[in-house]
């Protein structure tokens, strides 16, 4: 997996923050933020379509070749700021924001353009606090998830666990329906 600032999402927290989706086969999904491309190849495994939005030139680069190594065929990279590119996409049936500049106003789109799912990744605790109270001024708040990993490695013959830096996992829904 090619390497940008910011990335790759480590496989644990993906595997986690795509499970608190629940993709369909029939889903249209959005990456805001997608970086390297890992999410984006994780969900279009299983989604029927992925737009994936990075504003950085080099991550859809990067994003470019992930895909082509993975030959996946139903993912649309999309350069440019969330915002003004997530207003031009078609209605989703989910999302997921890994990169958190214009935070507030990506919600707030979000909430429109989503019927399902939205999860976001985020690693700064003031901008966890931000959007916990973005998604629950949009009423779309479901829960807050603290993640710790550690991965093993070796040490006098011997093997220890090095904690990875903690991610939290912020879940809203925009269909209340299906969440009761």
């Amino acid at each position: 997996m090619e390497i940008v600032h910011g990335g790759p999402t480590k496989p644990e927290i993906a595997a986690i923050a795509l499970s608190k989706l629940d993709l369909s086969k029939n889903d249209v999904f959005a990456d805001v933020g997608s970086g390297t491309g890992r999410i984006s190849i994780m969900a279009a495994k299983v989604v029927r379509q992925v737009y994936a939005i990075d504003d950085r030139e080099e991550a859809i680069i990067a994003a470019r070749k992930n895909i082509l190594d993975e030959k996946i065929d139903n993912i649309k990279l999309l350069l440019g700021e969330a915002p003004s590119v997530l207003d031009k996409l078609p209605q989703l049936d989910c999302a997921f924001v890994g990169g958190t500049r214009n935070i507030e106003d990506v919600l707030h789109i979000l909430k429109k353009k989503v019927k399902g799912r939205i999860v976001v990744n985020a690693v700064r605790i003031q901008t966890v606090s931000t959007i916990i109270e973005t998604m629950q001024e949009l009423d779309i708040f479901q829960e807050a998830i603290h993640v710790q990993v550690s991965k093993n490695y070796p040490l006098a013959g011997e093997i220890i666990f090095k904690p990875l830096n903690p991610v939290y996992i912020l879940v809203g829904t925009t269909d209340h329906k299906k969440e009761e």
